[in-house]
């Protein structure tokens, strides 16, 4: 028996906010969204069918380093294109060192992520 990844859940403070940034970035759009038993709501993201990111409204801000990030390629174009696309829609680069083959932003809550070229 093996488990499967349903989803992966990010904390914010703006739910609404991170998934529409996050559904620019990803061509997707809000799957759903739901309460828990606490009366929290989360916003799901995803395409066909298939759940990509929940966010999870949370009282506190980011503190500290991720210790789960995402690893993101353009689907077309150039990785300078898409971190300039990236950017336009609210992400803040963090780090471009030449000698790396990544980038690093970070969403409009902190959250930071790798922007790689096109073959990954």
């Amino acid at each position: 028996m093996v488990s499967r990844l349903i989803a992966v859940a990010v904390d914010c403070r703006d739910a609404e906010r991170c998934a529409a940034f996050w559904c620019a970035v990803l061509g997707t759009e809000v799957d759903q969204r739901w309460r828990d038993a606490h009366g929290v709501e989360y916003v799901q993201i995803g395409a066909g069918g298939e759940s990509l990111l929940v966010f999870q409204p949370v009282p506190e801000g980011r503190s500290g380093k991720n210790r789960l990030h995402m690893d993101i390629a353009p689907a077309v174009g150039t990785q300078d294109a898409e971190v300039e696309r990236l950017v336009d829609l609210g992400a803040t680069r963090i780090s471009d060192e030449p000698e790396l083959p990544w980038v690093v932003l970070a969403d409009p809550e902190g959250n930071e992520f790798c922007v790689l070229s096109p073959s990954g």
